[in-house]
């Protein structure tokens, strides 16, 4: 009798206690049932991500669950996907579920449901993987799965960057590595994408150097429509801490790209950037301790995929040769060249510096030379990959830092394109069978099209960092101004199926900028002007720099600077109704001269010779009949987009000027 007053009291403490919480049964504390009219979790605690195989258990820790509750996973944007799973188990302090085979891997809004009254737990990102026991190979000494929500993913091209192989219809793949560059990396499929990892695309995983030891890498794809998306070319962002380019950066093209992305993605515009290299500046890892790993924290949080290219600058300059010098990159970035696919487009990224800098040795920094050049192991690798592509129809595009041709303007107003690698000619050799290839680089700070063929074309694209961020520096010209007159900017290819459109897009304007105008007449580049802080010294150079402009203009002549000029652009410019003739001048762009050489001789510096202004490809000239008239202007583009300008004349020359 009294055992039985003992174990009333238990069952009544246990119903005070635990009752609110809807916990326990004191009959079956394994199987609580739920109370009637009470639902209360409590303690719950769901991880950050949950990897699970298909079909296996999801348990969620948890106090107040109980048998024929339902556990609902609501995806995260997408309120029409939604999963709900019975209870399989619960317990005082969890509730277990079998995941199954139907839900897919994303992030999740995860909810409790009894009856009609339902808990929010939390969200998470649930990532669905693939049995990944694979039998080593003989012979084989990396192998792997690839695959998405769990099963794996066929025809999926991996690589060691000599070797290239195909997953098989499990999505497994094995390789025989020497392990040289010490990854191997997968070319992401069409329609698919890969997290993020460590901040950057997880395409690719490190491996051990020994070529006895087998390793086992695994890749995860993500479902992805990106059969029309956007992606932006970003060249040469020589981040270093200097000149304040951390701010302007953060300002300018950050807070620009970041915005540009939102806005796309909201309207279900897959978005993606590329880095055409200089991502940071060698010689400043070191005097400024600002590291390739600094670029990467620098655009964590940006909101979308970077996928990113060695430049000269990227190579570290107290090692010699190409292969060590780049090993630090490959260490903090990834591999230095490889490919993925974006809907119907092939990209190939290249590396086409070969690193020399004689001297250079641990703690002293070297001339850092190099050849520009791709190197044959490269062009083997290429070969390999590019066969793996049986529709020679397929848009391939080539992302290199230094252009592959260079282009100027000769006296009679033609381009006159030139080889610009050592190996030009067997770059676009190994590309002779697609019919559609573009070529998109950096480096030179300027902007040019080369159209190499009806097959071939390239897109060389100014810079992130403009004149390496000399003009918008505190106390200079307040503008961001490439060597050309380009404003510093970046370009936006817009891809719809195999259909490629581009434009460039300064930083801070309007994307139908793609003209600046001046006035002849109102320019005059002197000491008195542009340098008054100079001693008489640098004030005497004045001249030298300022070349034709050093004298005021006096025949009404107007210059057009368009930035992102090729033949198939048509340049109109009336003057009361009258079309006047335009004239294409191998001309420097006067703004960039006032921006940069005169900032620098007004502080008694010598100008950079490599930052200086350089003869543009592509300003124009017109001559108008008064000093007064209003021209209209309309530039079209190779796509049919029309810009206009009503210029009102005369026109104001100065470092502030649009």
């Amino acid at each position: 009798m009294e055992m039985n007053k003992i174990y009333k009291f238990v069952c009544l403490s246990c119903l005070i206690v635990f009752g609110a919480l809807a916990s326990v049964s004191c009959e079956k504390p394994d199987t609580p049932k739920p109370p009637v009219d009470t639902f209360v979790l409590t303690g719950v605690s769901i991880p950050g991500t949950i990897s699970v195989t298909p079909n296996s258990n999801v348990e969620i820790t948890g106090k107040g669950f109980a048998a024929g509750d339902k556990i609902v996973f609501t995806l995260s944007g997408n309120t029409a996907q939604k999963f709900e799973f019975n209870v399989a188990s619960v317990t005082a302090n969890s509730v277990s579920i079998n995941i199954g085979s139907l839900i897919t891997s994303g992030t999740y809004n995860i909810s409790a449901v009894r009856g009609a009254k339902s808990i929010s737990l939390g969200s998470a990102i649930l990532r669905i993987t693939a049995n990944t026991t694979i039998p080593d190979i003989s012979g084989k000494n990396i192998k792997g799965v690839v695959y998405c929500n769990g099963r794996g993913v066929a025809g999926v091209a991996v690589s060691d960057g000599v070797e290239v192989t195909t997953t098989n219809a499990d999505g497994v793949y094995y390789l025989q590595s020497d392990k040289r560059h010490g990854y191997v990396f997968i070319s992401i499929p069409a329609n698919y994408e890969v997290p993020q990892k460590n901040k950057l695309p997880f395409f690719f995983d490190y491996v051990t150097s020994s070529t006895a030891v087998v390793d086992q890498r695994n890749f995860e794809l993500i479902e992805a429509n990106n059969e029309n998306h956007v992606l932006i070319a970003m060249p040469d962002m020589h981040l270093s801490n200097r000149n304040n380019d951390i701010s302007q950066f953060r300002a300018g093209f950050y807070a620009e790209a970041k915005a540009y992305s939102n806005q796309l993605k909201s309207a279900g515009t897959k978005f993606y950037g590329i880095a055409l290299g200089d991502m940071t500046w060698d010689v400043y890892w070191y005097e400024n301790s600002y590291f390739l790993n600094n670029y990467v924290n620098e655009i964590d949080g940006i909101g979308f995929q970077i996928f990113n290219i060695m430049g000269n600058h990227d190579n570290d300059p107290y090692k010699v040769m190409d292969f060590q010098a780049e090993s630090t990159y490959k260490s903090l970035i990834g591999p230095s060249y490889y490919s993925f696919n974006l809907g119907k487009v092939h990209y190939v990224v290249l590396d086409d510096t070969e690193y020399i800098n004689t001297g250079g040795a641990p703690g002293v920094i070297g001339a850092r030379n190099y050849n520009d050049a791709v190197t044959s192991e490269q062009l083997a690798w290429l070969q390999k990959d590019l066969a793996l592509i049986s529709d020679k129809s397929t848009p391939v595009v080539v992302a290199l830092h230094i252009p592959l041709y260079s282009a100027s303007v000769n006296s009679s107003g033609q381009q006159v394109n030139a080889a610009n690698l050592t190996n030009t000619a067997q770059v676009q050799a190994a590309l002779n069978a697609f019919s559609n290839v573009k070529f998109i680089s950096g480096h030179t700070h300027i902007n040019y099209n080369v159209e190499i063929s009806d097959k071939l074309y390239e897109h060389n694209i100014a810079a992130i960092s403009a004149t390496w961020w000399w003009t918008g520096k505190t106390g200079y010209a307040g503008n961001h101004i490439c060597k050309d007159g380009s404003p510093g900017g970046y370009g936006i290819f817009e891809i719809t199926g195999k259909d490629i459109k581009y434009r460039y897009k300064g930083i801070g304007y309007n994307k139908n900028k793609q003209f600046r105008t001046y006035d002849r007449n109102t320019i005059e580049i002197t000491a008195a002007k542009y340098t008054p802080s100079a001693n008489s010294t640098y004030q005497a150079k004045v001249q030298t720099y300022a070349g034709e402009y050093a004298f005021p203009g006096t025949d009404n002549t107007v210059l057009i600077n368009v930035f992102n000029y090729d033949s198939f652009c048509s340049l109109e410019v009336k003057e009361n109704g009258v079309v006047l003739p335009v004239t294409r001048k191998p001309k420097k762009d006067p703004l960039h001269i006032i921006s940069y050489e005169m900032q620098r001789l007004n502080v008694n510096a010598e100008p950079t010779s490599s930052f200086n202004t350089s003869n543009s490809t592509h300003i124009f000239e017109v001559t108008a009949s008064s000093a007064n008239s209003t021209l209209e202007i309309k530039l079209t583009d190779r796509y049919g987009n029309v810009y206009t300008e009503t210029m009102t004349r005369p026109k104001t020359f100065s470092t502030s000027m649009e």
